[in-house]
């Protein structure tokens, strides 16, 4: 990993969570010697990507971020785009819908809607970094995505959140095989226990895959009707939000199949 690598990897560890990190939590959290941590903090202050808080060692990101944010979504508006796809397809479901976008090699929640039907939801945070294996979310992008990407995606140690995460490579491949198939991608408990979850992918222009459209309900209430609702209301959210933000599925996406 290259220096400029480094010190952007270190701003993914902010979070709803971690507004503001100090140097040794950074340290910790990042694997890198504090001595190299606090160099990058450093040039990353004197650009803007980050600022003391109070004087101390401790960092929350700058105002160049939210430059680059405010820009990003000039660009390419899919937050705003997406805030009424979210509400009316979480109405809908009656559960919690969210929206995850690729972030280099990080996958990475933007925005969700909660349902008022049901008290009991499952629960999300902006800005969460998800996992790939894990979520029904990563599921359909490596689906979708470059064969080189998922093949790096699945050399690395794959996590176990929870007991039914699925860390065996082989096993995943075989799961994407049948998301490419379908459009759609599911996972049972594999990123928080009690939850399943559904997705599809969200692709730009150029017919890439950019991130994906999910529903996430807690399994006590997967019954008959919602596993068949769900997928259906998602397949076609998902399409009107690739159109909307000026997107096109590739040839091989099943388009079909939301009709």
């Amino acid at each position: 990993m290259g220096t400029v690598s480094k010190a952007l990897n270190l701003l993914t560890h902010f979070n709803h969570g971690r507004l503001v990190i100090g140097l040794s939590d950074l340290t910790r959290l990042s694997g890198m010697n504090k001595a190299t941590v606090y160099r990058l903090m450093s040039e990353l202050q004197a650009t803007g990507f980050v600022e003391q808080v109070d004087g101390d060692r401790a960092y929350r990101l700058g105002p160049q971020v939210l430059r680059l944010a405010a820009l990003r979504e000039a660009s390419v508006p899919i937050l705003s785009a997406s805030r009424r796809v979210l509400r009316e397809l979480s109405e809908e479901t009656g559960e919690t819908t969210h929206l995850s976008l690729l972030q280099g090699d990080q996958l990475a929640s933007l925005s969700h809607a909660y349902a008022p039907r049901n008290a009991t939801k499952v629960m999300m945070e902006d800005a969460e970094v998800l996992t790939f294996h894990g979520t029904a979310s990563g599921l359909a992008v490596l689906a979708f995505a470059d064969p080189g990407f998922v093949d790096a995606v699945l050399a690395q140690p794959l996590e176990a959140r929870t007991a039914q995460t699925q860390t065996d490579p082989v096993a995943i491949r075989a799961e994407l095989a049948a998301i490419q198939r379908s459009g759609l991608a599911q996972s049972i408990g594999g990123y928080e226990a009690e939850v399943h979850s559904h997705a599809v992918p969200i692709f730009g222009p150029d017919q890439v895959v950019l991130g994906a459209l999910a529903v996430a309900a807690p399994t006590s209430r997967m019954s008959d009707d919602q596993k068949t609702a769900i997928p259906r209301a998602l397949r076609l959210a998902g399409l009107a939000l690739t159109e909307r933000i000026g997107g096109a599925c590739p040839p091989e996406f099943p388009t079909d199949i939301a009709a």
